[in-house]
């Protein structure tokens, strides 16, 4: 999935769009303000950034103007604000926004931007990158068959030639409700790799509301999101 920074000097914002986008795959780092977000964008490469414009040392469309001017603008960016005005949010995006978000932000709105946002990123990045080997796509390196069966979980074949398939070895000499949610947390951990992570499609393959199967998935003990490596 995606590489996303947040700004915003809201402890709560921050905590509840990590949470949301790291449900969804997506790797997540936070900044409270414009001098940690400086930091990170030299640090890290991002796929999107959601930026805050109120904040304390130096407000969101002025870092915006700022990474503009510096040829830094290189990811979509998606600003954010719950008091900014029609003129404030036409200013951001002339400067380069991608699109800007009012708060309190809704999850359906939330997830539609991000979702906006790196898709015009992955075309960029399709237009920038050398093309790959003989036969794989512009850009896509080759992955090694052993290499996707080693991303499944326990008990989990991967069949590359008909796509994902399962197959579970289970203790069936046990009592039903552990049989049970062993399967279930076999079936869920599967359809999570199939799907990249992604709760959206994860909701969508297994038809459970995403509430549901928020709490289905912490009650089954699968872990969630994913951290950085290194």
């Amino acid at each position: 999935m995606a590489n996303i920074l947040v700004v915003d000097d809201e402890l709560g914002i921050r905590d509840l769009l990590s949470e949301i986008l790291n449900d969804e795959g997506h790797t997540v780092d936070l900044a409270e303000n414009a001098m940690q977000a400086r930091a990170a964008r030299q640090s890290h490469h991002y796929d999107l950034v959601l930026l805050d414009i109120w904040m304390p040392d130096t407000d969101g469309v002025s870092l915006l103007k700022e990474w503009a001017t510096a040829g830094q603008l290189t990811m979509p960016v998606i600003m954010m604000s719950g008091h900014a005005t029609i003129d404030t949010a036409v200013e951001a995006t002339r400067i380069g926004a991608q699109s800007f978000l009012e708060k309190p932000i809704t999850l359906q709105k939330l997830l539609k931007a991000v979702e906006q946002g790196l898709a015009r990123s992955a075309a960029h990045d399709a237009k920038t990158a050398p093309r790959g080997a003989a036969g794989g796509a512009p850009g896509v390196p080759a992955v090694p068959g052993d290499a996707l069966q080693g991303a499944a979980p326990a008990g989990i074949d991967v069949a590359l030639d008909d796509g994902p398939q399962s197959h579970q070895d289970f203790d069936l000499d046990r009592p039903l409700r552990e049989a049970r949610d062993a399967f279930e947390k076999a079936y869920f951990e599967f359809h999570l790799v199939r799907e990249g992570g992604s709760m959206t499609r994860v909701a969508e393959k297994t038809g459970l509301e995403r509430t549901h199967l928020y709490r289905k998935l912490r009650q089954l003990g699968v872990e969630l999101g994913r951290k950085r490596n290194g």
